[in-house]
């Protein structure tokens, strides 16, 4: 336990983030950095780019609900404190994706309209499965579902658009890598506390291992959809960054996305989490369920 106290501490907390990686930075960015002229002159890398965040705020506005739902049914008082430093984390998350929605020119007045015209259903029902349990004050599914299956979906898509925009939109790569810090220690928080639970609760793991199969259906229709919306955005974007941004590639998890169909982009992310959940999954004693694998809307 004297690992997890240090690890996981509001002191580790303060060091690590807001006096680490966070300083000097505004909304997660470098001082200054703006949205490059593409993504707000072309309609379609623009349309392309708020549907993108769109789906940020939503994932990030049910883990901010997750993580602060899940502090008064937290069992000893270290996952407590974890939990409120997570809790300002998705905060931030966020408001720097909104953020992002306003300098994309999402005028306040229309943030609400703009997230439900673009919000994508499956995503919707992906955070009613975690937040039931929320609501439930289940905390062993609720830390599973929400450290381990989302946090564990939003690392690799933040991985991924990272490695896309790291040549093209500098502003938004720098933002991305925060979260991904931020998730790695969220993920890392899963593992090492729920297994013990796990172990202590055997007769729970039907139950969680049927969410987490319930969860990740609705994860990979999410994908199946927002691939599937990319065709015409995928070869705008090769107009307009391929030849200067691309030079050498974009490798992520040994494919190059430069060059990847917006399918095969799918399936390389989709293979990624998938890989990534059993392993996760593994560790602190539940088997992955494999849902049916849909198809995009």
């Amino acid at each position: 336990m004297s690992n997890f106290l240090s690890a996981y501490s509001i002191q580790s907390w303060l060091e690590s983030c807001p006096q680490g990686y966070l300083m000097d930075t505004e909304y997660g960015h470098e001082p200054g950095e703006k949205e490059p002229d593409f993504n707000l002159d072309n309609d379609i890398m623009r349309e392309d780019a708020l549907r993108t965040t769109t789906q940020l705020v939503l994932g990030e506005r049910c883990a901010l609900a997750a993580s602060s739902g899940l502090i008064n049914c937290a069992p000893d008082y270290e996952s407590k404190h974890f939990l409120a430093t997570q809790t300002l984390d998705e905060a931030r998350h966020v408001e720097i994706f909104t953020q992002r929605m306003y300098d994309l020119g999402v005028k306040k007045e229309d943030l609400e309209s703009t997230l439900t015209h673009y919000g994508n259903a499956n995503l919707v029902k992906f955070a009613e499965v975690l937040l039931e349990k929320v609501d439930k004050k289940d905390f062993i599914a609720g830390v599973v579902g929400q450290n381990i299956v989302l946090e564990g979906m939003a690392f690799s898509v933040f991985e991924m658009l990272k490695a896309v925009n790291e040549n093209s939109n500098k502003k938004f790569a720098h933002v991305l890598a925060g979260t991904i810090a931020d998730e790695r220690r969220h993920v890392g928080f899963g593992e090492n506390r729920i297994g013990s639970l796990i172990t202590q609760y055997p007769e729970r793991k039907p139950e969680i291992e049927q969410m987490q199969k319930d969860m990740t259906y609705h994860m990979l229709a999410t994908f199946a959809d927002a691939f599937s919306e990319r065709e015409e955005t995928y070869e705008e974007a090769r107009k307009i960054t391929g030849a200067d941004a691309n030079d050498e590639g974009v490798i992520w998890h040994g494919a190059d996305l430069s060059v990847l169909e917006p399918k095969d982009m799918e399936n390389v992310l989709a293979d990624t989490v998938l890989k990534e959940f059993k392993t996760r999954l593994g560790r602190i004693g539940l088997d992955y369920q494999s849902p049916a694998r849909p198809k995009a809307a």
